[in-house]
């Protein structure tokens, strides 16, 4: 699924109110101007926590460049800040201040204006101000644009009561929504998208006097106030200031209970009054209106008490406070009665606009206001990779999801929202949560127990900050290694992604969903349906990627039998949600040629729901609707009626809503198919328990990273690693000897944890709490010298141990050809140059994939496939230092060159450098007996298979396996590898005697 960080749309760009434009007007007893930035080399260039001004962007070209240069027209001194950018999603720069130091005060000023060398272009800019909370990259962002519609320089001035909050950016805890200004951490720029440009600015400073008269606002405790009938809401009113000091002037609030759906003196008690905030009264002091509700015997709906405020003296609160009644007497509230009936009774309650909401899906950075979830009646957000409340704490998500969920109580069901995230190794998104290995390191592991234990682990963390759906896991089965989502599968065969679909029952529990109602379980998503893990090098027509989102090509058989099989088992497994892929299906042989999936309905509808019997609901991916061929109505309408159920849309809900309404209404989208759809997910909403507590269950996040989640991911590392090669027993390492630590990985928490890691793309250096590779050998072993480049001399160790490998990346952007390759970088290469002509060496590979070895493999005693270990490098060094075995196996087949791709395990021509299912250990002792051993092995296995002894027959099988590989060592050749993979295959799918025979024979073809 495609994402962005703090996602900026173009919706909510164009949507800001432009600030006044003007020349000085100071007025004679202003104070002389407070300098922020004179862009003279006074402020560097510099990321946070220390003082500087700093880009960002959605990816990596979309941060503007920066520069101070010399002008001779510069307003201010001799430099201005110039720049240059081209922006596809959203990018610009910021002026933080050190962290380790107070904020700034900027109350006594009237506003901030700088200068701004315009282009004519009439493109908007946005200017954000930081104010509050802990740093900032932890405060409110208050916002305001301009249109740049002039040429030359000239001085922009905005008053701070041109601000507005910025609700999008959510950030919560201990910040109170009003711009105090006393505590002020920076400015920041977002620049417009859609071509390239440059820009130029100059003396930012804070100008004018302080006006008092508008220094006041209102704000209430809450936007709604659901409240039982016959209870009582109590409506906190405060009058906060500006740089908080006391109000100079009475402020007064008349309030009044007016219009909504309730009937008054029926369904509540009219209120109408007026309170007073006298003059001297202190900033942040608060008085309550109470609205007390009616009881009746009937069975109701909600109704809304919308309680106005005319306020004078002060600014008024963005929107008016409402009551809401909450509803009652339904069936569909009695969670006594079948899933089934409430899902019947609520739907025949519905209008189509309310069906329409609830098969739409937002991003949660993308809400024009909070308020549109229930004017949109919007069934479900989503947080994309990297989109998080601040600060990013779990108290954070359940305030921010919470919050949400308090919206869509203003609705006439209060039908709850469902709120979704990409957890695909943990909880991802989140700081300081237990980051588990990536699917590819899972299937290494050969152990469907880790699998469970990770979706286990996983799910627990996830509920624990208020979300209940998971976008995992991923059941691609990868078929190139060129693939820049190679790591989010569990292998290349579907046998081996069968085996780990254990996941599932970690993430949902039961089957049947009963479990879905705990606090520790969440629904799962199977993903990507169908076949993207097979898309053809070069089909991809998505920007510069290779092969993500591109073409599969395959036989009806081929897909059967290898893309299809992981989705029954998925279904069998009672998944709660199937997301299709963005890829295109072409089925050969059947003359229709490339099928956008996300318009396939006879794979959705035919083959998903109807053969398979999927119960569940099938979700969009993100934006994938706008791939299908046609107009906007068209992609619509495809897409539903292929089956999908509800739309990722995530920034056009608005646009999505009317035109299915429209699609409906004219015909084009059946009723029936509306109300297959919503029923579809009213089902898992009340199966998740949502209904009865909509809100975080928080009992759980003492638990977040905790070091009994913590050591199941330490195992799942451990499980995770295949030792390649281990020429003379370099591995394992002893703890007398002393050894020499190189490489880009082997220090880098950022890196050994991947993609999907705080943000999309994830990316190097410390990102969140954990372990590194070099810290857990540290641990485990005793003299340990760290020298990253290798740089440090090599003299007086007895091992080297290089750790190499790629930088993070996800999806497309990884796509081989795409800025990418499988080989190793300069660095690492001239690291273990250096490294392993100068001692015994053990190098690890820390990537989401296959590097290519080549001439190096002779020089390198000690190989290991260490993949996306996760936060836990603890794991890693058990297995280096021995407290427990290397019993990792290759999911994938290791390629010689790039050339051999794509190569998979039962391909004809197979000549890898390692075989699929390989994996040497370090046990104390491999099983001998040559031939005759074989034989007796033979025979066991075949009668485990007639016994159907899942336990016997596996470790009989690997009891062959260890013998061969001992042989085999590192004389792999075609002869020998074809034989040895086809026979771990055969074991996944159950056929023991068989494996054992084709072991045999690569025993027979050394």
């Amino acid at each position: 699924m495609r994402r962005t960080a703090l996602l900026v749309s173009a919706t909510l760009l164009t949507g800001l109110l432009p600030f006044a434009v003007a020349g000085p007007a100071s007025g004679a007893d202003d104070p002389a101007p407070v300098p922020v930035d004179n862009f003279e080399g006074e402020i560097p260039f510099a990321n946070p926590p220390a003082e500087g001004i700093f880009t960002w962007g959605s990816d990596t070209d979309d941060p503007p460049t920066l520069e101070l240069a010399a002008r001779g027209d510069a307003p201010q001194g001799e430099k201005v800040l110039s720049g240059t950018y081209d922006i596809s999603g959203y990018g610009g720069f910021t002026h933080d201040f050190a962290f380790d130091k107070p904020a700034h005060d900027w109350s006594a000023s009237k506003g901030i204006r700088f200068w701004w060398d315009g282009r004519n272009n009439g493109k908007k800019v946005n200017f954000e101000l930081k104010d509050g909370g802990a740093n900032g990259e932890a405060s409110e962002l208050w916002t305001t644009s301009f249109t740049d519609d002039w040429t030359g320089w000239k001085q922009l001035e905005i008053p701070f009561t041109d601000f507005t909050y910025r609700t999008d950016y959510q950030p919560v805890g201990g910040i109170d929504q009003v711009l105090g200004l006393t505590e002020m951490w920076g400015y920041a720029l977002t620049l417009p998208i859609g071509g390239a440009d440059q820009f130029a600015m100059d003396g930012v400073e804070l100008y004018g006097k302080a006006d008092q008269s508008l220094r006041a606002n209102v704000v209430t405790d809450a936007a709604v106030y659901p409240v039982e009938e016959g209870r009582s809401a109590a409506v906190k009113i405060t009058v906060a200031t500006t740089g908080s000091a006391p109000i100079d002037e009475p402020v007064t609030v008349a309030y009044e209970t007016a219009g909504g759906t309730g009937e008054s003196g029926k369904d509540y008690t009219p209120v109408k009054g007026e309170l007073t905030f006298p003059a001297g009264t202190a900033s942040g002091t608060s008085r309550t209106v109470t609205v007390a509700t009616l009881r009746d015997k009937a069975g109701e709906n909600a109704e809304t008490v919308p309680l106005k405020l005319t306020v004078t003296g002060a600014k008024a609160p963005a929107e008016n406070p409402q009551v809401v009644i909450d509803a009652h007497g339904l069936p569909y509230l009695d969670a006594k009665l079948p899933v089934k009936k409430r899902v019947a009774d609520l739907l025949s309650r519905m209008s189509l606009a309310e069906k329409a909401g609830q098969m739409t899906q937002a991003e949660r950075g993308a809400l024009t206001t909070p308020g549109d979830i229930a004017a949109y009646d919007l069934g479900s957000l989503l947080s994309g990779g990297g989109s998080t409340p601040t600060p990013n704490t779990p108290e954070a998500w359940a305030k921010m999801i919470d919050g949400f969920q308090l919206r869509a109580q203003a609705t006439r069901f209060q039908i709850p929202l469902i709120y979704g995230v990409d957890a695909v190794h943990g909880h991802n998104n989140l700081v300081g949560a237990t980051i588990m290995p990536h699917n590819i390191g899972i299937g290494a592991t050969r152990d469907p127990q880790v699998a469970y234990e990770a979706g286990k682990v996983t799910a627990a963390e996830v509920r624990a900050t208020g979300i209940p759906w998971d976008f995992a896991p991923c059941l691609c089965v990868t078929r190139d290694e060129r693939w820049g989502r190679t790591y989010e599968s569990f292998g290349e065969d579907p046998a081996l992604v069968e085996s780990m679909e254990t996941v599932i029952q970690g993430l949902q529990g039961a089957p049947s969903g009963k479990d879905l109602k705990r606090n520790d379980k969440v629904l799962a998503t199977a993903k990507h349906f169908v076949a993207d893990g097979g898309t053809e090098y070069g089909s991809s027509t998505t920007g510069t990627y290779t092969i993500d989102q591109g073409i599969t090509k395959v036989t009806r058989q081929e897909l059967e039998a290898v893309h299809l099989a992981p989705y029954q088992d998925a279904v069998d497994r009672g998944v709660g949600t199937v997301m299709p892929s963005y890829s295109s299906l072409d089925i050969l042989g059947d003359s229709e040629g490339p099928v956008k999936m996300h318009a396939d309905a006879a794979m959705i509808n035919g083959v998903l729901k109807d053969r398979m019997g999927f119960d569940g609901f099938v979700i969009s991916d993100w934006q994938a609707i706008d791939q299908i061929p046609g107009d906007y109505a068209s992609d619509v309408r495809t897409s539903v009626n292929a089956g999908l159920d509800m739309i990722m849309v995530p920034y056009a809900y608005k646009d999505f809503h009317k035109t299915l309404t429209d699609e409906v209404t004219a015909g084009r989208i059946s009723g029936k198919r509306i109300d297959d759809a919503v029923s579809r997910i009213l089902t898992q909403k009340f199966k998740l328990g949502l209904f009865e507590k909509p809100y975080a269950d928080t009992s759980g996040a003492s638990a977040i990273g905790s070091a009994k989640h913590r050591a199941v991911a330490r195992e799942a590392a451990a499980e995770s690693q295949v030792l390649l090669k281990n020429a003379g027993g370099v591995l394992p390492l002893k703890k007398s000897q002393k050894v020499y630590v190189a490489g880009s990985n082997a220090d880098d928490i950022g890196n050994q944890a991947g993609g999907w890691t705080i943000t999309w793309q994830g990316s190097s250096g410390k990102i969140t709490d954990g372990t590194t590779i070099l810290e857990g050998m540290r641990k485990a072993g005793s003299a340990v010298t760290y020298s990253k480049d290798a740089s440090a001399p090599t003299d007086g160790h007895d091992v080297g141990v290089v750790v190499v490998g790629e930088t993070p990346y996800a999806e497309g952007v990884g796509d081989v050809g795409n800025g990418n390759d499988l080989a190793f970088s300069a660095a690492d290469r001239a690291a273990v140059d250096k490294v392993c002509g100068a001692m015994k060496c053990a190098v690890l590979i820390v990537s989401g994939r296959p590097q290519l070895v080549g001439d190096q493999l002779g020089d390198i005693d000690a190989l290991v496939a260490s993949w996306l270990p996760g936060t836990e490098g603890d794991g890693v060094a058990d297995v280096l230092y021995g407290k427990r075995a290397f019993t990792g196996q290759l999911p994938l087949t290791w390629p010689k060159s790039e050339a051999q791709l794509p190569i998979n395990v039962g391909d004809s021509s197979y000549d890898p450098q390692f075989p699929y299912g390989w994996g040497l250990t370090t046990l104390t002792s491999v099983p001998g007996g040559g031939t005759s051993a074989l034989k007796a092995l033979a025979v066991a296995a075949a009668l485990a298979e007639k016994a159907g002894s899942e336990t016997a027959g596996r470790a009989i099988v690997t009891k062959a396996r260890l013998l061969v590989q001992q042989k085999m060592g590192q004389t792999i050749t075609a002869a020998s590898a074809k034989p040895f993979a086809d026979a771990d295959h055969l074991l996944l799918t159950g056929r023991y005697g068989q494996a054992v025979a084709k072991l045999t024979a690569a025993y027979r073809a050394v």
